[in-house]
């Protein structure tokens, strides 16, 4: 890792979105790391050391809901961005639980960096 390089955990299991994150990030020029469910997330996030954590609301196994949930109590310090494809209800419990930034699907990639580059200030 380079000294100065930034490292994104994106967890997502959507496959196609997965890949589009992180090819992106990567071409801004973050370190990113990916996981492709809730419960690899977490394994990630208690073996990395991460500057920023992109999750899914609704994923198999443990949801984004329930990796702020851990990310907040752990390691608060650490910005989350969730991304959601359902709506008021999955936006207002990721507020509830402390996330830094919701983002509903679709959302255009240029806010994505403009809210990641806001939160790695």
């Amino acid at each position: 890792m380079e000294k100065n390089k930034k490292r994104i955990l994106v967890i997502e299991d959507d496959q196609q979105v997965l890949s589009m994150l992180k090819d992106y990030l990567t071409y801004l020029g973050y370190e990113v790391v990916t996981a492709s469910d809730g419960l690899e997330g977490l394994k990630e996030i208690k073996a990395g050391d991460y500057n920023l954590v992109v999750t899914d609301i609704t994923m198999p196994y443990v949801s984004g809901i329930g990796i702020i949930t851990v990310i907040k109590q752990n390691q608060p310090d650490i910005p989350v961005i969730a991304i959601t494809g359902y709506g008021y209800h999955a936006e207002e419990l990721a507020n509830e639980k402390k996330a830094d930034r919701i983002l509903p699907k679709p959302f255009e990639i240029k806010e994505l960096k403009k809210t990641i580059e806001n939160l790695l200030v």
